[in-house]
């Protein structure tokens, strides 16, 4: 398990404390924390810090979470410069807190703004930003069954100015949500539509960059998914309409009866999940033949009723590892395997929370203890 110092590659800057004036009293946060959902929940605390050019970034502070002063001409609202991140702290079972590689966080969070033009955050800065909020907001964690609490760092262009250019100002925060289940249906198998109207990203564009406009973009076939009684919809390259993707907001993973699996290759229309990246390295160490290749949805359907794929699984830090049990189109839908949970889903999944969680050997040095 590594340490933060180690994670850190620069000297952590100081964290002005603002104190909060009313912050949500014992009994109502107990309340709230029963039953928390995903992203509806809210801790008391945020983290802020602003970047101006010629001064770079600025003194950061922690204070109470609340409503953004922002300008009407704010750069973000004309011209969209803004990027996210999504990570977890977890409970320990020593009851200490932790992170799942914040660094490949970091590292993926500065790779967005060199896509959009925006200042990069030194590492420790964003872990630094991360733990501040932990601590402040450590009773913020849901006891309920694989609860977390879910983090999000984000930085957007809030400089007042509305000619097209790099804005010169940006802010920087982290927000946290206490979180349970992502799929609000519970299922242990979820069930997905295949877009062939829309598509998620077009090579040269934003879609390995982790930004609110691939997000927008998803929304309507993600709607038309959910009027079709489906949880999630899944998308195929732009160019010839043929090929797996990703879904709305996860990456995807195929399990073949010879024993292998496979996933889409990252080739600047997929986002290069932390989760996907992980699971790789876990399917490795298990001596499981793990390819990268383009995956048609021609070849989905028809190694599915051959009998050929046996499972496939969507994964991402919101929902983890998710079994896909059905798969729906335009021209009919189809079952993988017995449309629930895999058996290798289910162990690929239950060795990444047991380190998650600090309840097996971390071999690959993910975990970071802040707590």
């Amino acid at each position: 398990m590594a340490t933060l110092a180690e994670a850190a590659r620069m000297d952590m800057p100081a964290f002005t404390r603002i104190p909060h004036p009313a912050p949500t009293p014992p009994e109502a946060r107990r309340a709230l924390l029963a039953d928390p959902g995903f992203g509806k929940v809210f801790s008391d605390h945020m983290v802020r810090i602003v970047w101006r050019e010629g001064e770079g970034w600025g003194d950061a502070e922690i204070g109470p979470r609340g409503p953004i002063m922002l300008d009407p001409a704010a750069a973000v609202l004309h011209y969209a410069q803004e990027i996210f991140e999504g990570l977890k702290a977890y409970r320990l079972a020593d009851g200490g807190t932790a992170l799942f590689r914040p660094e490949a966080n970091a590292a993926r969070f500065n790779a967005s703004a060199r896509r959009l033009a925006m200042p990069e955050l030194p590492e420790a800065l964003f872990i630094g930003a991360i733990r501040e909020l932990v601590a402040a907001d450590g009773e913020w964690f849901p006891p309920v069954d694989g609860g977390s609490l879910y983090l999000r760092p984000f930085m957007f262009a809030s400089e007042a100015f509305l000619g097209v250019r790099p804005a010169k100002e940006y802010t920087f925060l982290v927000i946290a949500s206490p979180a349970g289940n992502y799929f609000k249906s519970g299922a242990p198998a979820v069930s997905i539509w295949v877009s062939e109207d829309y598509t998620r990203a077009a090579p040269g564009g934003t879609g390995a960059a982790k930004c609110g406009g691939n997000y927008a973009a998803s929304l309507v076939p993600q709607a038309e998914a959910i009027a079709r009684g489906h949880d999630q919809v899944v998308f195929l390259d732009a160019a010839e309409r043929r090929w797996i993707e990703e879904l709305g907001g996860m990456n995807v993973f195929f399990a073949f009866a010879d024993g292998s699996l496979m996933t889409p290759p990252l080739s600047g229309t997929i986002l290069p999940g932390i989760t996907r990246e992980s699971l790789l390295a876990l399917a490795r160490d298990e001596g499981l033949t793990v390819r990268e290749e383009r995956y048609g949805i021609d070849q989905w359907r028809g190694d599915a009723a051959s009998g050929k794929l046996l499972e496939a699984f969507a994964c991402g830090t919101a929902a983890v590892v998710t079994s896909i049990g059905k798969v729906a189109s335009a021209e009919g839908e189809f079952t993988i395997g017995s449309g629930g949970p895999g058996q290798l889903t289910q162990r690929l999944r239950q060795r990444l929370v047991a380190i998650q969680r600090g309840e097996a050997p971390d071999p690959h040095g993910w975990v970071v203890r802040i707590g």
